[in-house]
Order: structure tokens, then C-alpha cells, then sequence
């Protein structure tokens, strides 16, 4: 018995998982009750508990070792949201907005430390550090708050991916810097080395996964086991990331890979759900960590030069991006959000001024933790700064119109009506990362809707000037979900006479209105009592002990009879629109 109780006791990191579930059960539903972020509930705890604090976690290193893989599955979870197709949508914003945001930072930055006294080579890697921005924190918030398909969270997600393939050269860059023997020949081998191998490797797994995943996903899938898919599912991100880190690329580079690979699968909402619990749990550890490295002696003992270099770090990256923001097209409070919410240190810094202090000794050791302490306090006022940027914006909107949407905004969804239906489709829009401009005339939904953070706007889509201002140019997909029979045909039919290319799809109360609207220029019409019957039907056949498969095969034919009607009845009455396809 007493064998038994000391093996227990000898379990690794047994405290600081028992920490770690008090914290998810305890503050997590605190923090939420008086609707803050759970992550400042992670930092204050970390920094309590850890070894700069009381001490009940020693180990710091450890934990946060373990817990990067909280920024793993993160970044994965990013890439199912999205597509390679999707991402090149916004490739400039990317290589444009990120590199510019980088390279300045890092340069201004670089200068303030040389001229406070450091060498070049401390200055340069200092610089590069705290150019760069929390992956895991924004991206969280983002999601936190329903904003990732926003203008603003489209922008600052492209400044956080350039900042994930900048690890790569700011790493070269440390191990070149720290090694004083290498010459000119071997810096330019090293450089073109290790890119070399970048490439490759990157290209390895975007064509072996292309094939070799949907076959092992499809494979298990056929066992009907969750369990194995599971198993496959983490085997998959832990693979690709160990993969790129040992090419010298980011971990979380990888897992983001994969993730983009799996987003072009029929598995992609399976494994969506299965990851869900893994990100929660592992990225609330990865903040415990971030506050574990916390030196509060130091922050008391330098208070005033810390207080000082956190805020002047905040406002120096947020005028860097927010400048740079608007110069990419970005309206003044999207500007102004994405430079604030970018605005701190990243988890990145403790990793690269830690291995340049303590292996390279390239920056002197009090500095060094100086520089992790700014870090680690800037990534706690992250949320502070969302709720600003957003309480900017909602004071802004209150005399707002689509007028002030940025005229950068390509290829988005305008949904015209946003009562019950229009809302349940701008949910799926944003989960999926595709954005959206909504139209109501009901001022007092606007209103309350803008608080809630959709991207809503006070006008009447069947004017034209309203439509222009949701820049129906750059549109892709005009969606006419209104209540009013009458609105929505009016809507469609002027929409259709100045914008013949433009697809329209709009909800329609029954098969007279859908043939209304047919007339008036609708692409797409989908009937809402033709579609809840069908629905109907098809439970009411399974119920009955017809086969999944038998039922979806006679509620198909029924439908494709429904439309097919419609569309003779359209042609009937002199319309010359292309055919209603299947919704």
C-alpha cells in the first residue's frame, strides 16, 4: 500500500496538472461570469504559481515545453478554417501588411535598444523578438469573440501567419549571429542551406499530404472507430510539426500545413469537433506557462523602466500597424483594432532571448529576463486592448453606414435581411472564415447586433446606393434573406438590372414567390416550405423503416420535380435567367 502511494507521488507533473484542472474549473467559469477573458485568468494564475511567485511550480521551462503544444493544435485548427484557395485571396495582406509590419518594428526597435547601450547583435535579435505578435493570444480572442472572418481579423491573422514564416530567418539569423568563427562563404551556405531546406520540406508535405492524408483518414473512417480517428488525427499534427521543426521551420508551421491540407477533405467538421477539447485545454496550459515566466521581483524592483517599455512598446507596434493598416485599404477603426491587437510581445521572444542569453550569450542575462518580463506584461494587456479597439469601433459605428466598410473588401457575402435566417447563415459564414456585410432597416437590431460584433450596417438593399457602398463590385454572392415578399423581389430585381454578373440567392416564402423571383433576376431560389416538407419527409420514410439511403434518394427526386417546375414556370413567364440549381 504505502509502495503504491509513493509511485503516485512520483508521477510527472502530478502538481502541476493538478494546478492546471483547478485553474480550467475554477477561473475559467469565473472570469466568463464577469465576461472577461479566461486568458487573464491563465496569466494570473501562472505568475502566482510559479516559480517567480509562490513557488508551487519549479519547473517553468518544463511546462512551457509541453505546453507549445497549445500553439500546435492552434494553428492546425486555423488551417481547416481555411483553404490554399482562400488563402491566396489574401495573399497580399500577408506578404504586404505582415512584412511591413515586421520589418519596421523590428528596425525601430533595434534602434531603441543599440542607442540604450546594447551591442548590435543584442539589438538586432531584441529588435526581431518584439517585432513579432502573439499567434496564440490574438487568435484566441479572435475566436473568443466571433471575429476571426471580420475586416480587421482577416488583417491581423495575415500579420500573425507572415510573423510564423519569419521564425525561420530570425532562427538562421541567431545561430549565424552566435557563432563568431563562422566567415562570409559558410553565413551565405548556412542562409542558403537552411532555406533550401525550407522549401523542400514545405513542398514535401503540401504533395505526399495531398494524397496520403484523405486515404488514412478514409481508411480509418471506414472502421467507424473514434478512437483510431482520434489517434490519427493527433498523429497527423504531431508528425508535420516535428517534420518542419526538424527543418529548422516553426513547429506550429506544420500543424497549420496540415491543417489546410485536411480543410480540402470530407472529414474536415469530424475532426473539428474532435480537436475541439485538445485546443481549449492545451492553449489555457501554454498561458499558464506565459505567466509562470512572470519575474514579479524584477517588475517591482525595475517598476517604473517596465511600466515605461511595456506601454511604449504597446504604442510604437500598434502605430506601426495601424498606419500600415490603413495604407492596405483598411477603414480607420479596422485599422485601429488590428494595431492594437497586435500591438504585444509574442511567446515566440522567450524562446529566442532565452537560447541568445543563456547559449549564445549574445545578450547579458539581466537583460534578457528584462526583455522576457516586457514580453510576458505586454501579452497580458492583449485583451484589455481587444476591449478597446472594440469599444472604439461600436462608438464610431453608432453614426455609421456601409459607406465606411474599407474598400479592400473583396469576394465577401452580402447578405440583405438579417432577422433569424440571415444571422444563422453569417454564423456558418464566420466560422468558416468568410466574410460578410449585412444590411438591415431596423435601426435598433443594427445597433444591438454591432455590440454583439456582426458586421452589420443600418440600409436598404434594394437601393443602389447602398449596395455600393457594401461594395457589391468586389461582391461575390448577394444573399436575400428578408421577411418581406415584396422587399425581396424588389431587392433582387434591381440588384439584377445594374449587376448582371452578380450572383443572387434568395429565400423565398413558397413556389409563387420563388417563381416571383425567378422573374426578377434570382439565380438561386430556395422555397422554405418546399425545403421543411422535404425535410419532413425524409424523417417521416426513415421513421417508418425505410433506409437512410431509399429516403434520400425519394426526397431528392421530389426536389429535383420542385425545381424543375419552377424553372419551366420562370421560362413560362418570359424569364431568362440561368436555371434555379439545387440549393
Amino acid at each position: 500500500m504505502m509502495e503504491a502511494e509513493h509511485t503516485s507521488m512520483t508521477i510527472p507533473y502530478l502538481y502541476e496538472t493538478i494546478a492546471f484542472l483547478l485553474t480550467v474549473v475554477i477561473v475559467v467559469p469565473l472570469f466568463k461570469r464577469i465576461k472577461m477573458s479566461p486568458i487573464l485568468g491563465y496569466l494570473a494564475v501562472g505568475a502566482i504559481i510559479g516559480p517567480y511567485g509562490a513557488a508551487v511550480i519549479h519547473d517553468a521551462n518544463a511546462v512551457q515545453h509541453f505546453a507549445e503544444l497549445g500553439v500546435i493544435i492552434l494553428l492546425f485548427t486555423i488551417g481547416l478554417e481555411l483553404s490554399f484557395a482562400r488563402l491566396k485571396s489574401f495573399s497580399k495582406l500577408i506578404f504586404g501588411l505582415g512584412a511591413a509590419q515586421v520589418l519596421v518594428s523590428a528596425s525601430i526597435i533595434s534602434g531603441l535598444a543599440f542607442w540604450w547601450g546594447n551591442t548590435i547583435e543584442a539589438a538586432v535579435i531584441i529588435g526581431l523578438c518584439l517585432a513579432l505578435s502573439s499567434t496564440a493570444m490574438v487568435m484566441q480572442i479572435l475566436h473568443e469573440r466571433s471575429e476571426s472572418a471580420t475586416t480587421y481579423g482577416r488583417a491581423s491573422f495575415a500579420i500573425l501567419l507572415f510573423q510564423d514564416l519569419a521564425v525561420v530567418p530570425i532562427l538562421i539569423l541567431l545561430t549565424i549571429l552566435g557563432d563568431t568563427s563562422s566567415g562570409d562563404s559558410s553565413l551565405w551556405l548556412t542562409v542558403g542551406s537552411a532555406l533550401l531546406k525550407a522549401a523542400i520540406t514545405i513542398g514535401l508535405i503540401i504533395f505526399v499530404g495531398r494524397f496520403l492524408l484523405s486515404f488514412l483518414f478514409r481508411h480509418v473512417a471506414r472502421l467507424r472507430n473514434i478512437d483510431v480517428f482520434t489517434a490519427l488525427m493527433l498523429l497527423v499534427i504531431l508528425a508535420t510539426s516535428v517534420i518542419t521543426g526538424l527543418a529548422g521551420l516553426s513547429m506550429a508551421l506544420g500543424a497549420f500545413l496540415a491543417g489546410l491540407l485536411l480543410a480540402e477533405t470530407e472529414f474536415r467538421h469530424q475532426i473539428e469537433s474532435e480537436i475541439a477539447p485538445f485546443k481549449g485545454l492545451f492553449l489555457g496550459l501554454f498561458f499558464m506557462g506565459v505567466g509562470m515566466n512572470l519575474d514579479l521581483v524584477m517588475a517591482f524592483e525595475y517598476g517604473v523602466w517596465v511600466v515605461l517599455s511595456v506601454v511604449g512598446l504597446l504604442a510604437l507596434k500598434a502605430t506601426i500597424a495601424t498606419l500600415f493598416a490603413r495604407l492596405f485599404g483598411l477603414s480607420w477603426q479596422d485599422a485601429l483594432r488590428t494595431g492594437l491587437i497586435v500591438s504585444e510581445a509574442g511567446e515566440f521572444a522567450f524562446v529566442v532571448i532565452g537560447q541568445a542569453t543563456l547559449s549564445y550569450q549574445l545578450i547579458e542575462p539581466n537583460i534578457g529576463q528584462f526583455m522576457v518580463v516586457v514580453a510576458g506584461l505586454s501579452m497580458i494587456f492583449t485583451p484589455f486592448l481587444a476591449m478597446l479597439g472594440k469599444w472604439l469601433a461600436d462608438k464610431s459605428n453608432q453614426s455609421q453606414t456601409p459607406n465606411d466598410t474599407p474598400d479592400a473588401l473583396h469576394d465577401h457575402i452580402i447578405i440583405a435581411g438579417f432577422g433569424r435566417v440571415g444571422q444563422a447563415v453569417a454564423h456558418i459564414l464566420t466560422q468558416q472564415s468568410i466574410p460578410y456585410i449585412a444590411l438591415d432597416t431596423n435601426a435598433d437590431e443594427v445597433r444591438r447586433l454591432q455590440k454583439q460584433g456582426a458586421h452589420i450596417f443600418l440600409g436598404d438593399a434594394s437601393k443602389q446606393e447602398v449596395l455600393h457602398m457594401a461594395s457589391v463590385d468586389n461582391a461575390s454572392v448577394l444573399l436575400v434573406t428578408m421577411d418581406d415578399s415584396h422587399a425581396s423581389i424588389r431587392t433582387t430585381h434591381g440588384a439584377r438590372q445594374h449587376h448582371p454578373e452578380l450572383k443572387i440567392v434568395v429565400r423565398s416564402k413558397d413556389e409563387q414567390h420563388s417563381t416571383a423571383l425567378l422573374r426578377a433576376g434570382a439565380d438561386q431560389v430556395v422555397p422554405e416550405t418546399l425545403e421543411a416538407s422535404l425535410q419532413l419527409c425524409a424523417h417521416t420514410l426513415q421513421a417508418s423503416g425505410m433506409s437512410r439511403e431509399e429516403a434520400t434518394a425519394c426526397v431528392e427526386i421530389e426536389r429535383s420535380e420542385a425545381y424543375s417546375r419552377l424553372l419551366h414556370e420562370a421560362k413560362a413567364i418570359g424569364n431568362q435567367n440561368p436555371a434555379c440549381d439545387k440549393p
